[in-house]
């Protein structure tokens, strides 16, 4: 490879001096890398900038005219946005597009070009669908451009001409030093030569950048954190360019879009939907790109290997090597004719090319088919069963979904139908594959949920039979729990295009006696349904499958499949009652009418607009379970953020407390009520001696309204004490005393009577950690509101706030704050009201409720949300003195409040949260869950503060650590896209930029782990 040899090696300032003689251009030079040549930016005073480029001695001038050609075709083209992601060439001095300069002895061709904005895409971490898609679309335009350029300096043999794969790899593979890697380029490439060399003549042919690498390709734009660098912004380096077929255009630039990314098929298949939009491609040409993205990637290795003993000392030629190898086993693990069909999904085609014939011929031959089981299904009397995500035949808990109760469930179904036979699932996504087999690499990755076949339900032992005519394809006994136990594929033909038919979950005599190639006739019995365990610990059913393509599987072929790979599995996997015939199954693909856009539409409607909805892309939740929400599609998303489920969502002892309850009584107070005087018996003994009366309510809102009655009735006073930023409630009166609400948009400020002090904010309020007694300065301003009220003819009704203020941005209080302010509001004769909605039943892990943290008791406390874990409660808990002063004559009724199930659920809440230990539990998680926040911190100058206690947790984000600037767009920007990830989590505080982590009670040490584990990965591809 002489061209390395012939390399220039000018110096930075040889190459200043190289503009200024040349161009008269006055600049600091900076070597950029290169392989055969060199580059160097050239910073002007003013910030404008060039690109100084010196050819390898071994170039010849007409190629560089090429080069010079096509830039100028780039520049004229009347698509200015397309034109301003090219460099624009400058000419000398005297006028010369190529320019001489002498150095070292040679004479160096030199070109002065436009030095273009972005950055290498290969330091772009975070590369979204929109980035690849782009990238793919400016290749397709770039080809559309040079469709007819054709100097004559470009029609040559070049050592990195993707059509020259095969030579590269047979003389290079052998330098490959690393043993696994050589065998990983060696398969790949076999494939290659089998698969795709010999279609590469027929394809069509033109000039092509062909070396759309990810440093040659620049990104940027972007007016918000969500869209920054996340379009293509350049194409840089036409030294490659030649004559090639024109896939491999699109070939290189996926190649190195896989790079780096947990699904390297998904990033080729958005490089590829964004080119083929532009420039369509051929069916031929989609069946040799994966073969093709694979051997670019073995020839950079091959030559990589070459290079690196001409020169070592070259860190530029292995710059894409760790990502490649990282890259090759995962692609080698992908079948080839599945990346196919992907690919051609993502070009817009039926991705099993076969899949439309044999789908025609099963219907035109259906009358014919032979019945499956020993029923007519065209006439049965079935059960459909629904078995999806939010079907409450599923359980939340996976052992309720164990053979034994689900078989028990689905035959009651059975049998309250009057039917002789149940039949559910195609297409249907489903939440109990649990097993590690279909799970993804990480505790949050998509897992397979999308089952692929139609479940016939029918005692165990029950006879199955041939559909049709075929042959044994093949057979096994798959014995790991949830797989299909024994199995059978049967092979057929659809004229001369076989397809197959696999029937699982059978019995082990179903096997005895098979042959591999053995002839089966249409309505031959060929096996039974089994019982578990044998048949992979299921309940009694045959999963019935059609499918087209085996992608070389023996037998044990998937049954389900990712939510993102839906289509692609529909057309392997088509429809099995294109055999079965059974009439009044759901259509396929099911209808949209519940689909997340329809859904949003529908919202969008018959809901008011200021009925927040969460994320930039919202979620359509239909199950819940602990610590975890499922979408539509069976995607499981780790919940940080809903305290409401305290105790877990859908806790089957509360459930069952409502449901038993519902099921014989709910009524209100008026009536004398066991259940009533349990819970307040109960939840007052969890208090403090003096804090024993009881009133329900069915909100925290409620809640707070009555507190301010009772403390009105109590004082006969009405001026109040709020903290800045404080939220208690979306009733008139609550949003009076709300500063969060009424100080914001749509807000009319606090009334009179209303008084603000500062949020005890020891991180960026005005006293903060490091100032003496913080705790104590800030009680002395709740002391000036007092003396500036007793200088007026207005008494003091009292102070109200959380005791860890939530909205305000999780702020935990300082020592001696509560403490003093108690003090002082009592000896003016107010009333102290502790909002502890958030924070009560043992969410901060020290103490059941907040307020022991700071060794008070208030005289009034408000509880909420979490009190019957999602059950609609509230509750103020205060002494017979102030209970008695609100017993005025007014009699107090709340429908709701206090209902029998109500108290039904709150008091499973109260023994689950007790006898579960989870105040402990909090503790525990918490401190776990602060530490390796705090070791976050350590090592993202964005996080600014963490605080918290137990699982009420905030992260406050910050653009500087000396000025606080809040990083709202930041904080909005992570919660979007954690949840992208699998992580739910809001973001408060006056600033909106503290990320508020507040599970449900279980949320335990491996998912904190994985909370910042996902944190720490938003953080660096998006801000270091």
């Amino acid at each position: 490879m002489p061209a390395l040899e012939q390399a220039p090696q000018l110096t930075a300032a040889s190459a200043a001096a190289a503009a200024l003689e040349l161009y008269g251009v006055k600049a600091t030079a900076t070597a950029l890398p290169s392989e055969r040549d060199q580059n160097f930016k050239l910073s002007l005073p003013d910030g404008a900038a060039y690109v100084l480029k010196v050819a390898n001695l071994h170039e010849a001038n007409p190629l560089l005219d090429a080069e010079n050609s096509a830039m100028q075709l780039f520049a004229s083209c009347p698509d200015t946005a397309l034109a301003a992601k090219f460099p624009k060439l400058f000419r000398t001095l005297s006028g010369q597009a190529i320019g001489q300069f002498k150095s070292n002895g040679a004479n160096h061709s030199v070109r002065l070009i436009s030095f273009l904005p972005g950055v290498p895409l290969a330091t772009v971490k975070r590369q979204s669908a929109e980035l690849l898609q782009d990238l793919g679309a400016t290749a397709a335009a770039l080809d559309v451009v040079l469709a007819d350029f054709k100097p004559a300096a470009i029609q040559r043999k070049f050592v990195w001409d993707l059509a020259g794969a095969a030579g590269i790899v047979n003389e290079h593979a052998g330098l490959v030093r690393d043993t696994a890697l050589q065998t990983l380029v060696r398969q790949l490439h076999a494939n290659y030569l089998e698969h795709a060399q010999p279609l590469l003549a027929a394809l069509p042919q033109q000039a092509i950048h062909s070396d759309l690498n990810d440093y040659n390709v620049l990104a940027g734009g972007g007016a918000d954190l969500q869209s920054r660098n996340q379009s293509i912004t350049g194409i840089v380096d036409f030294g490659d360019m030649l004559i090639s077929q024109r896939i491999n255009e699109l070939a290189v630039a996926a190649a190195y879009a896989v790079l780096g990314k947990a699904d390297p098929l998904a990033a080729a298949g958005h490089v590829v939907r964004g080119y083929h939009r532009i420039n369509p491609l051929s069916e031929s040409e989609i069946a040799v790109l994966f073969h093709l993205i694979n051997a670019r990637l073995c020839m950079s290795t091959c030559l990589a290997a070459y290079q690196q003993r001409q020169r070592p000392e070259d860190a530029y030629l292995s710059i894409s090597q760790h990502a490649i190898q990282s890259a090759l086993p995962q692609l080698a693990g992908i079948h080839p004719r599945f990346a196919h069909y992907m690919l051609r999904h993502a070009c817009g085609l039926e991705p099993v090319p076969h899949t439309a014939h044999v789908v025609q011929w099963l219907r035109q031959n259906q009358p014919g088919f032979a019945s499956v089981v020993d029923l007519d299904l065209r006439s049965v009397r079935a059960a459909q069963f629904d078995l999806s995500v939010g079907s409450a035949l599923l359980a939340g808990d996976e052992r309720e979904n164990a053979a034994g109760p689900l078989t028990e469930r689905l035959f009651a179904q059975l049998h309250n139908a009057g039917a002789s036979i149940g039949i559910n699932g195609y297409d249907e996504a489903r939440v109990f594959y649990t097993s590690a087999a279909f799970a993804g690499p990480t505790p949050l990755s998509e897992t397979r949920t999308i089952h692929m076949a139609i479940d016939l339900t029918l005692p165990a032992g029950a006879a199955l039979y041939a559909p049709l005519a075929g042959v044994v394809h093949g057979f096994v006994d798959a014995t790991d729990r949830l797989d299909y136990g024994p199995v059978i594929v049967l092979r057929h033909m659809a004229g001369d295009t076989p397809f197959y038919t696999l029937y699982g979950h059978l019995s082990r005599e179903s096997l005895a006696g098979l042959r591999v190639g053995a002839p089966v006739a249409r309505g031959e019995r060929i096996a039974w349904i089994g019982a578990a365990p044998i048949n992979g610990d299921w309940w009694p059913h045959v999963h019935f499958q059609i499918i087209t393509d085996m992608l070389d599987i023996a037998c044990n072929f998937n049954g389900s499949a990712l939510a993102s790979q839906r289509e692609v599995w529909r057309s392997i996997s088509p429809d099995p009652n294109l055999i079965l015939g059974i009439l009044g199954l759901p259509a396929t693909p099911r209808p949209a009418a519940h689909s997340t856009p329809a859904l949003l539409a529908s919202r969008s409607r018959h809901i008011g607009r200021n009925v927040s909805i969460s994320y930039r892309q919202p979620l359509q939740i239909v199950r819940g379970w602990m610590q975890h929400l499922y979408d539509e599609s069976g995607r499981r998303y780790l919940d940080a953020y809903n305290n409401v489920p305290h105790v877990g969502h859908c806790h089957p002892r509360v459930v069952r407390a409502m449901q038993a309850q519902l099921a014989v009584l709910n009524t209100n107070t008026r009536y004398l009520q066991r259940q009533l005087a349990e819970y307040s018996e109960q939840l007052t003994a969890l208090f403090p001696a003096q804090l024993r009366v009881c009133f329900f309510t069915a909100s925290g809102s409620e809640a707070n309204e009555l507190a301010l009655r009772l403390a009105r009735a109590h004082t006969r006073q009405q001026q109040l004490i709020v903290m800045e930023a404080a939220y208690h409630g979306h009733t008139s009166t609550l949003i009076d005393i709300s500063p969060y609400k009424h100080d914001g948009p749509g807000g009319s400020g606090a009334p009179a009577w209303v008084h603000k002090t500062l949020v005890p904010d020891v991180y960026r309020g005005r006293f903060r950690a490091g100032a003496a007694d913080a705790g104590s300065q800030y009680a002395a301003h709740v002391g000036s509101i007092i003396t500036q009220l007793q200088q007026q003819p207005h008494g003091l009704c009292g102070f109200i706030s959380e005791t860890c203020p939530s909205v305000a941005g999780q702020i935990m209080l300082p020592a001696g704050y509560l403490a003093e302010v108690y003090r002082l509001v009592r000896a003016a004769g107010g009333v102290c009201i502790a909002d502890e909605v958030q924070t009560g039943f043992g969410r901060v892990g020290t103490h059941f409720w907040a307020f022991e943290q700071h060794a008070v008791v208030p005289d009034i406390i408000v509880l909420g949300k979490p009190m019957g874990n999602g059950y609609p409660m509230g509750a103020v808990i205060t002494t017979p003195e102030i209970a008695n002063s609100f017993a005025n004559g007014m009699e107090y009724f709340s429908t709701f409040g206090g209902s029998t199930a109500a108290c039904a659920a709150g008091l499973a809440t109260l023994h689950v949260t007790m006898e579960e230990k989870l105040q402990a539990h909090a503790l525990h998680t918490g401190t776990h869950l602060l530490a390796a926040l705090r070791a976050l911190q350590t090592r993202h100058a964005l996080i600014g503060d963490v605080r918290g206690s137990g699982l009420f947790v905030g992260v406050e984000l910050v653009r500087d650590r000396i000025t606080l600037e809040p990083a709202s767009t930041e904080a909005a920007f992570i919660s979007d896209r954690m949840r992208e990830l699998g992580v739910l989590l809001g973001t408060d505080g006056p600033h909106h930029n503290v990320l508020k982590i507040r599970p449900p009670m279980p949320f335990d040490t491996q998912n904190a782990a994985a909370l910042v584990d996902v944190l720490e990965r938003v953080l660096t591809e998006d801000f270091t």
